[in-house]
């Protein structure tokens, strides 16, 4: 799976990324220094089966790699989160969760427009 964290970074759109299976147990692979504490990635897999109409996330924003974000969208696939102008977004596939920060000079469309695409990709392939 390292060759899709660096395929995000080499995108241009994304600076960090790591993926995990999709319990958030296991890191598949992670850019050098980017850590998502356990608890982190455990706040994102509970968000994921949150079936309330106001998420928890939503009300509460979440955290990565020790930064707090603030939720733009939650639902059964999709979380993405900003703050000031970076932010991340994380996609959930069959076996995979996906979580790629982008910087302050990406838009956060084609940040979103980049890792969503992979998510396709790897749930295409069975992932």
């Amino acid at each position: 799976m390292s060759w899709q964290v660096r395929s995000l970074v080499a995108s241009g759109n994304i600076d960090k990324a790591a993926i995990f299976n999709s319990e958030g147990t296991s890191v598949w692979a992670s850019s050098p220094g980017f850590t998502v504490a356990p608890a982190e990635i455990q706040a994102v897999v509970a968000s994921f089966a949150d079936k309330e109409d106001v998420k928890k996330v939503q009300s509460e924003g979440f955290h990565v790699a020790s930064e707090k974000f603030i939720t733009l969208k939650s639902d059964d696939r999709s979380l993405y989160g900003k703050k000031g102008k970076e932010g991340v977004v994380i996609v959930k596939t069959k076996q995979a969760i996906l979580v790629a920060h982008y910087p302050e000079s990406v838009q956060p469309g084609s940040a979103a427009t980049t890792v969503e695409q992979l998510g396709d990709y790897l749930i295409k392939v069975g992932y």
